[in-house]
């Protein structure tokens, strides 16, 4: 799974972050692997009292976090030679070598009152070399699962040359009550499931929840007044307006632009469903297709130039592109069966989406040319694909069927590999993936 890396990383954290020592780390992994690389992480140190079981807690989280994207694999504290029992202790090689570690990650937690203090420090112990004093993060006791994410991230980053994605957060639908008469309600929760909180009561349906490139807003549809509207909500008030209204239509499936200063999304009206987008500054809409033809699921590209959707203009459900400004649209998807959901990868190279075909439902991705076609999930339902920050990671809607049938959320790697359910406490669908948390 890793190439061979030479990496010099010099990292630039929010100011909350604070690095220990001036100098750039440099680790070099000199060996190609296809298995989880195998990785050691004692229990974080608790420099006082207060901090010993948050300590503990947090290095757990950082294990759950690189094990969850299937490159690592822990190596137990059974098997640990060498104990770390203080921070500053010096690095027995040997005895982690003897056990076939790769990289060692050590770390140390103060507790001041609400103030949490996290250090770390990674070793690469194939080539023997330390990686200095690490980096320190600083925030609140509440906020532990976040800087043990961002440990986690930091980790990721540094071995593999990629983005991390841990700390985030994902919106979604979460669902209860009989499959004929379920409630439906906004909740948003971490990227692994933890912490769910919920945004709207359940007194009316909603639909659709995306993230805007800040990850402070959401956009929604919801059925208040008994059709389908959009809202923005503001996650930390949990405040909402209006979107867009206008008299006899219908409006659904928003979007953010990538700048966050406008929307697109699906207007129907007349029995014709087009694509608009709207200026948030003015709330001026501008119409971007104009077919007889259903047209909706827009996505943009990550530069905000081009905008990826669903239209049925070929007599069947395909994925089109065409220039943020409308005009002309070219159809990418060439496969048998029907293509919907498109969203573009946050690396700009990928586009995933949800495909019908012969009975079965699957999610895939392609080329923004529609070639190399991959498809890395197949049941009955699968549909609603969303990308993880770094473009590695989709996560999605998995029904099961029948009368009972029940929703819930899953990841899949872009490459087809590690997928696995998302806990939620109760039935969810229609996530969205947050950016990256400041």
């Amino acid at each position: 799974m890793f190439r061979k890396l030479t990496m010099l990383v010099a990292l630039t954290f929010a100011s909350a972050i604070t690095p220990v020592l001036a100098e750039p780390l440099r680790i070099t992994i000199d060996q190609g692997q296809i298995e989880p690389m195998p990785v050691a992480v004692p229990n974080f140190i608790g420099e006082n009292a207060a901090a010993t079981d948050i300590a503990t807690q947090i290095s757990r989280v950082v294990v759950s976090d690189l094990e969850g994207s299937a490159l690592f694999r822990e190596i137990p504290q059974s098997a640990f030679i060498s104990q770390v029992t203080s921070f500053a202790s010096p690095i027995q090689y040997s005895d982690w070598r003897a056990i076939n570690t790769q990289a060692l990650v050590t770390g140390a937690v103060s507790v001041n009152g609400s103030s949490l203090t996290v250090k770390f420090r990674l070793f690469d112990v194939v080539t023997g070399q330390a990686q200095g004093e690490g980096l320190q993060f600083v925030g609140t006791t509440d906020s532990w699962r976040r800087m043990a994410h961002k440990v986690a991230d930091a980790v990721y980053s540094r071995i593999t040359g990629e983005g991390g994605y841990f700390d985030s957060r994902v919106v979604y639908v979460a669902e209860s009550g009989p499959k004929d008469n379920r409630k439906k309600r906004l909740a948003v929760m971490d990227y692994d499931g933890a912490g769910v909180q919920y945004l709207t009561n359940d007194s009316s349906l909603v639909l659709a929840p995306r993230f805007s490139p800040t990850g402070d807003r959401v956009l929604y549809t919801s059925y208040d007044s008994g059709f389908p509207r959009i809202y923005l909500l503001d996650v930390a008030t949990v405040g909402r307006s209006l979107l867009e209204s206008q008299e006899g239509s219908m409006s659904f499936a928003p979007r953010f632009s990538p700048d966050g200063q406008t929307v697109v999304y699906s207007l129907s009206r007349g029995g014709n469903t087009d694509i608009y987008s709207l200026n948030l500054a003015s709330r001026t809409p501008t119409r971007l297709t104009n077919t007889p033809a259903i047209e909706t699921a827009p996505s943009y590209s990550p530069d905000g130039s081009q905008i990826v959707f669903e239209s049925d203009r070929s007599g069947g459900q395909q994925v089109y592109i065409m220039s943020s400004n409308g005009g002309e649209a070219r159809r990418i998807s060439k496969g048998s069966g029907r293509y919907g959901t498109p969203v573009w990868s946050p690396r700009g190279d990928l586009i995933a989406f949800t495909k019908q075909d012969g009975g079965r439902f699957h999610i895939g991705v392609m080329r923004t040319d529609g070639s190399e076609e991959r498809l890395l999930t197949t049941s009955t339902l699968d549909e609603g694909p969303t990308w993880s920050p770094n473009g590695r990671v989709i996560m999605f809607t998995r029904e099961t069927s029948g009368a009972s049938g029940t929703a819930a959320l899953y990841s899949v790697d872009a490459t087809g590999r590690n997928l696995k359910r998302i806990s939620t406490p109760g039935a969810a669908s229609d996530p969205a993936w947050s950016p990256l948390l400041k």
